[in-house]
């Protein structure tokens, strides 16, 4: 087996599974683009098992600690153990992430589940060339009714990779209805946002409704409206939504119809009608900030970090006295510290004090692994402005 020599001091040496070409010490059996390589140290001591790719930055993603290949049961193995992690969460197995990348030892594969249906991303090139052994290993497990391919992800260009959809197996099914808390929700698995829908704010959804009863709601960056319907069904009383496609608009106002809800639409740049509604002097007792990543890179961490401070001020403005903020951040990129800061410095400038109730992460069918801070890019908060400060 061709493998890599790491240099000393490297974050594969304390725990993390992916090394960068600058970490390679010198590599040897010539490896091409997406082989199985083994990693080593400089004392020949096997570090592990790794796909390879020359054409990315991250050049090599481990995926086992012991000698091994990427065969038909490696893949069988790796799938039924994702399964059985989230049947002991108690993860509902008919609308998940049944694999997160990385989290289950599938590095750059992501298979989500919508009832009898499968979507797939194959976003390195090492799993991408094995497309087939994955959709076998899939069919044997859970028996789909299709496996749809949606490796539309821009991420993919990084590995070298070009962007398609598809059907990997039985037939792309049209349009259907899936049930969230009790809300119904129109999904397109080829043409939908992500997968079809994201799954990994299930559990926040119905967690920050919870506190909607009787308030004045605004949900930014709603998409799909799931934050703004689950808060007009948890008894909110008033809730408005904004987003900038008029396409996920028109969907907000169908799955209201569908669920006999009301909420209002806007079809905007949220960061213009905020500055609107606070010339307008309107008020709310719950805004929701649930934006797209403002980052797919470090090199433009700044510009994102002034996006966020922005509608964070932007928002606190428009809030009552005794207001509540629920902000998100899905970008790995931005820390939990960096996120709260940015926070921070827009409660100072807009003259608020923030309580901190809640604290949200991604679902369980999203695991986090602790030496892999990657894995974790969902981060956000609930809180309450503070009175008489």
């Amino acid at each position: 087996m061709a493998g890599l020599i790491i240099k000393p001091r490297s974050r594969i040496l304390h725990g993390h599974d992916w090394v960068y070409a600058s970490e390679v010490l010198k590599a040897f059996g010539q490896p091409a683009n997406g082989d199985v390589v083994s990693l080593k140290d400089g004392q020949d001591r096997l570090l592990g098992s790794a796909i390879y790719n020359a054409q990315s930055q991250i050049i090599a993603r481990r995926f086992s600690r012991q000698r091994q290949d990427l065969d038909l049961e490696f893949f069988q193995r790796r799938l039924k153990q994702a399964v059985e992690y989230r049947e002991r969460r108690k993860v509902d197995p008919r609308l998940c992430r049944l694999v997160w990348s990385e989290s289950d030892g599938l590095p750059g594969v992501i298979v989500d589940r919508y009832g009898d249906h499968l979507v797939v991303q194959t976003l390195t090139m090492a799993m991408d060339q094995r497309k087939a052994l994955l959709t076998e290993a899939l069919q044997g497990l859970l028996h789909p009714k299709s496996i749809i391919e949606r490796n539309d992800a821009p991420i993919r260009k990084a590995e070298g990779l070009e962007l398609h959809t598809g059907v990997l197996a039985g037939e792309a099914p049209a349009p259907f209805e899936i049930t969230v808390d009790g809300i119904t929700f129109q999904v397109d698995l080829l043409q939908g946002q992500k997968t079809g829908f994201y799954l990994d704010q299930l559990p926040n959804y119905t967690a920050v409704a919870a506190h909607a009863a009787g308030r004045k709601v605004l949900d930014c960056f709603a998409n799909q409206g799931a934050f703004a319907l689950a808060c007009a069904k948890a008894g909110a009383s008033q809730v408005q939504a904004i987003e900038i496609s008029v396409e996920c608009v028109e969907l907000v106002k169908r799955n209201a119809e569908r669920n006999n809800l009301k909420v209002e639409t806007y079809a905007a740049n949220v960061f213009d009608l905020l500055n609107d509604l606070e010339r307008q002097q309107a008020r709310y007792d719950l805004i929701i900030l649930d934006p797209p990543s403002f980052t797919k890179n470090k090199g433009k961490l700044g510009d994102a970090m002034r996006g966020y401070k922005e509608i964070h001020l932007r928002a606190l403005k428009l809030l009552n006295p005794d207001g509540l903020l629920a902000t998100f951040c899905c970008s790995h990129h931005v820390s939990r510290e960096i996120f709260m800061d940015v926070i921070n410095e827009a409660a100072v400038d807009a003259k608020k004090t923030l309580r901190q109730l809640a604290t949200y992460t991604q679902g369980a069918d999203h695991p986090i692994i602790t030496t892999l801070p990657e894995t974790e890019y969902l981060k956000g908060w609930l809180f309450e402005l503070a009175p008489g400060r």
